[in-house]
């Protein structure tokens, strides 16, 4: 029985997948630039075969694949260098930075033909996958306005480390929307089409000298989607509310809301009736060394199963390269917005050919 061969490229969230449990695939080299780091992969994934950077990894002929954990400006110049190594790639979010490299990422899959997937971790939160099913059986009726939340208050404890500053100090809050927009999107099919966002900063240091000319911590966005519906998006780093990924989805006839992050658990209302059922267990649909616990919301090990499964069935993953850059481009865009005062943007359609 083949198994894949995973190369995983950068310690720390790099670390916490569970590509060496898995029944059809093995991790055969490690990668990082920073000794401690890839110490760590080499204890997690007991893999002695290290290289010092991911332009070697990706030479390697005993890796199939690469896992991309590398600090979020270099995903997209990573993933297109690992693509054009013949390598197929899993990379962290989000996709890229800017709109150029949204289509050159593109271009390059399809340029390749190799497999591209984006570890979104929102698509596998047990709540997403229950309003997944929930829509695909009509019980919400028209979905006509969702609203997600990334909050990540103290984000400033990781704005530096023993090397000093890293890419987080200062880092767009829309550049990183994925945990927000995914929730909405993967369960309606919609595209962001357009865009008003409006930023909040103060006078900290922090807003004055990054290397993003960033002068937000938080930014809220309304979003227009291709059937006309209404979304808001809000990713913060700063702020007096607990850390939470979120979302609620209003349809016609139910609406499921996720816990709050101030104590409020999971709900779902139909006309006055507010319950709170039990969410069906997905783990069932895993490989059993997979029912593990793992990080963001259990989704760590479906993102592993996703991936493996995708290249050993010859078949395109869930969050393939489209879905990617579905949730990735209109925050780059709203930022935009954001910065010339809340101007409404159109965001340009990345659809497949």
């Amino acid at each position: 029985m083949r198994r894949i061969r995973i190369g995983v490229a950068g310690g720390e969230f790099g670390a916490q997948f569970f590509w060496h449990v898995h029944p059809r695939s093995t991790v055969t080299a490690v990668a990082d630039l920073r000794p401690e780091r890839r110490d760590l992969l080499r204890r997690t994934y007991r893999c002695d075969r290290l290289h010092d950077s991911l332009e070697s990894l990706v030479r390697d002929r005993e890796v199939d694949a690469v896992a991309v954990f590398t600090p979020a400006p270099l995903h997209a110049r990573h993933a297109i260098l690992a693509l054009r190594a013949g390598k197929h790639v899993v990379s962290a979010v989000p996709a890229a930075m800017t709109l150029d490299e949204c289509q050159a990422l593109i271009d390059t899959v399809q340029q390749t033909g190799l497999t591209y997937m984006m570890a979104e971790t929102s698509v596998y939160r047990p709540e997403a996958m229950a309003a997944r099913q929930w829509h695909a059986q009509g019980r919400f009726g028209e979905i006509f306005y969702t609203e997600a939340e990334y909050w990540h208050e103290r984000l400033d404890d990781l704005f530096h480390d023993s090397h000093g500053r890293t890419w987080r100090y200062g880092f767009p809050p829309m550049h990183y929307p994925t945990h927000a927009t995914a929730f909405p999107l993967r369960v309606t099919g919609e595209r962001l089409v357009e865009v008003r966002c409006i930023g909040w900063g103060d006078d900290s240091p922090v807003l004055q000298d990054n290397a993003y000319g960033n002068p937000f911590w938080n930014e809220v966005a309304f979003f227009t989607t291709d059937r006309g519906h209404a979304s808001r998006i809000a990713v913060g780093w700063h702020l007096g509310h607990p850390e939470v990924e979120r979302a609620t989805w209003y349809g016609s006839r139910m609406c499921f809301a996720m816990p709050n992050g101030l104590g409020g658990p999971a709900a779902i209302s139909e006309s006055r009736d507010v319950s709170h059922p039990p969410l069906p267990d997905f783990q069932a649909a895993l490989p059993p060394p997979l029912r593990l616990p793992s990080g963001h919301g259990g989704s760590h090990v479906f993102l592993t199963h996703e991936f493996v499964s995708a290249l050993v069935e010859e078949r395109r993953p869930a969050i393939d390269i489209h879905e990617a850059v579905a949730y990735t481009a209109p925050g780059i865009v709203a930022h935009q917005s954001a910065l010339r005062d809340g101007e409404v943007l159109r965001i340009p359609s990345f659809a497949r050919a």
